[in-house]
């Protein structure tokens, strides 16, 4: 039988990108009204009526596009919201409880600390605010949607000009970094960039991937991949180019948010897949942390090594 209801490659990646691109379209309305909506009753049906797709298509979609439901954005962008209340205003806690969509200042304090490690009380006396998810900006025309990453060429060294886009990545995964200082931070960058221990890897301009890495330590000090890319194996493909290329002889260490942090988006998860174990339990910048270690001879179950 001849092989004529075959559809042409090119059709089948046209049609995959149209769907891609709706996707990206259904998700960035439903940014845009939750942003919009933060103060107001938030939730799937209420999204979904409100940029007219099905509950069902948007559930699958935001999640596949940014890493979390709904309410778990909803939720974690209404506490960040509330930190900043508490830091910079006087407004009392019961409203800013009310504002963040909580019915009573108990339900506010019980879930607040449970991603903040403070009651909100403690939190306003420390003066220091850090977001727990900053709004997520999509990437309209994504091209490095293939999870076959070129570890070798794509990622490169990192240069004083990437730092501003670096920093837009830095924005969308502030979810694993709790205590993030970003001026300090983006002195670290800096210093980093300079004594080439920053990686990263770009679709066009947007850097989607990136790294900074200490050779005299053997550790891993940052590692932030855009929500979009998530599912690309571009952190293994980073992780290939250090342990290929730049700490070849020692463990490498990383450190992440400890079991059953609720605060935790799927951090400790990939880092188990990619080989690590954990190891002893911190406190950084006091912030309850755990660090993970891969030993030399875990490199041996990454594909490509």
């Amino acid at each position: 039988m001849k092989d004529s209801c075959k559809i042409p490659d090119i059709i089948l990646q046209r049609k995959e990108g149209t769907a891609m691109q709706i996707n990206i379209i259904s998700v960035k309305a439903a940014i845009d009204y939750i942003e919009s909506n933060l103060a107001g009753k938030l939730d799937l049906e209420i999204v979904a009526n409100a940029v007219h797709y099905s509950k069902y298509h948007l559930h699958r979609v935001f999640i596949d596009t940014v890493g979390l439901t709904i309410h778990d954005y909803v939720q974690r962008r209404r506490l960040t919201e509330a930190a900043k209340l508490l830091v910079f205003s006087d407004k009392p806690i019961i409203e800013i409880a009310l504002t963040a969509g909580y019915k009573s200042q108990q339900s506010f304090t019980t879930v607040f600390k449970h991603m903040y490690k403070k009651t909100p009380n403690q939190y306003r006396e420390a003066e220091e605010f850090y977001p727990l998810q900053l709004t997520y900006i999509l990437n309209d025309n994504p091209t490095k949607t293939s999870t076959d990453i070129d570890w070798q060429a794509d990622i490169v060294y990192a240069v004083e000009n990437d730092i501003p886009a670096w920093m837009d990545l830095l924005c969308l995964v502030v979810d694993g970094f709790p205590y993030l200082n970003e001026d300090e931070y983006l002195e670290r960058l800096k210093q980093s960039v300079q004594k080439k221990q920053a990686l990263i890897m770009k679709d066009k301009n947007i850097i989607i991937g990136a790294m900074i890495f200490n050779n005299a330590a053997g550790s891993i000090d940052f590692l932030g991949i855009h929500p979009q890319y998530r599912k690309n194996d571009i952190a293994k493909a980073f992780l290939q180019k250090v342990r290929g290329e730049l700490l070849t002889d020692v463990p490498i260490s990383i450190t992440t948010f400890r079991e059953g942090d609720k605060a935790d988006t799927g951090y400790r998860k990939v880092f188990r897949q990619l080989g690590f174990s954990e190891a002893e339990l911190l406190i950084e910048f006091g912030y309850p942390t755990q660090k993970f270690i891969l030993q030399k001879q875990n490199h041996l179950s990454l594909p490509g090594l």
